[in-house]
């Protein structure tokens, strides 16, 4: 098993370690490239800190990565971008590109997500790698089975089941956070974030029912929501324009299990109106289908569908 040590701001470090409990976080990089080829989704990813530390003070596992403009990124992760105003990441950006660079009011920045992240208090810091180059700006790809990478890895394990002991509810003696071991690492947690980025790159970042393609107007929708129930997971998700999200929720619009578009009635005799989204509906024979991802284990899951369309839908 392979995993990734990444130099990691301070900052960002300290604000998101006084934040307990956090589910995913935004590991984004000022230049709007993200692409990490090295390890695949959830592989371990180590924050290594800077000197003078020269240490390990964290982990978490890779989800999604993509490049999105910062007030995209802003949207989806909020204070889980490691600052606490969208003002303040845009500085830190502007800090990071130079005054070279052009200052764009709505900069790409590239988002690697971690999942289930832990951050050690100062006392459980790990040594870093005795054999880091000085040169090394990004970080670093390290067999965690052999050598210095297992002695990081199987460290940053053990301080992370101290931690979930501590964490644990009187008397229970399970911690109230997921536990760590194998199937962490293989099936890691999609959060409210992570699901938005990987629904927006599985649709191929257009609409499944229009095909718009405007960033800035494109919704994450869950088909089942997440309050009901239903798991932060591409297959529980349609990259939607925002007003047909909108219909979405409130039942007046359907996708069913055969992945077609349908309009209730209920929203020309509540509103008098409808009419565009009525023509959306139609297509040249028969209804109309919606776009889906090209990989079958992304496509919108057709249980949930049905669930959509019997509890959501005003048929």
């Amino acid at each position: 098993m392979h995993g990734f040590i990444a130099n990691t701001d301070q900052g960002w470090f300290d604000f998101l370690s006084r934040r307990p409990h956090l589910d995913e976080v935004n590991f984004w990089a000022p230049s709007g490239k993200a692409t990490l080829k090295a390890i695949p989704w959830g592989s371990p990813f180590l924050f290594k800190l800077k000197s003078p530390h020269h240490a390990i003070g964290g982990f978490g596992l890779l989800g999604p990565i993509t490049s999105i403009p910062l007030t995209m990124a802003w949207e989806a992760f909020g204070e889980k971008n490691g600052a606490e105003t969208l003002h303040q990441m845009r500085e830190r950006i502007a800090r990071y590109r130079g005054a070279n660079t052009p200052r764009l009011m709505d900069p790409p920045v590239g988002c690697r997500t971690i999942l289930q992240p832990v951050f050690f208090p100062r006392e459980l810091w790990v040594e870093a790698p005795a054999d880091w180059a000085k040169n090394i700006v990004q970080g670093k790809t390290y067999d965690l089975t052999t050598g210095e990478g297992k002695r990081v890895w199987d460290t940053c394990l053990a301080h992370a089941q101290a931690l979930e002991a501590q964490l644990a509810p009187t008397g229970t003696g399970e911690p109230d956070r997921p536990r760590w071991g194998a199937e962490q690492v293989v099936r890691p947690r999609l959060g409210q974030g992570s699901f938005r980025l990987a629904v927006t790159d599985a649709y191929g970042r257009a609409c499944a029912v229009t095909g718009e393609h405007s960033l800035p107007v494109l919704d994450s929708a869950h088909i089942q929501p997440f309050a009901e129930g239903g798991p932060h997971e591409v297959r529980n998700g349609l990259l939607l324009r925002t007003d047909i999200h909108r219909l979405y929720d409130r039942g007046y619009v359907t996708v069913t299990p055969d992945y077609e578009f349908k309009v209730s009635d209920a929203l020309r005799d509540e509103y008098d109106n409808g009419r565009v989204y009525y023509e959306l509906e139609r297509a040249a024979e028969g209804r109309r289908r919606v776009r889906v991802p090209g990989d079958e284990r992304q496509r919108p899951d057709r249980e949930l569908l049905g669930w959509h369309g019997e509890r959501v839908f005003r048929g």
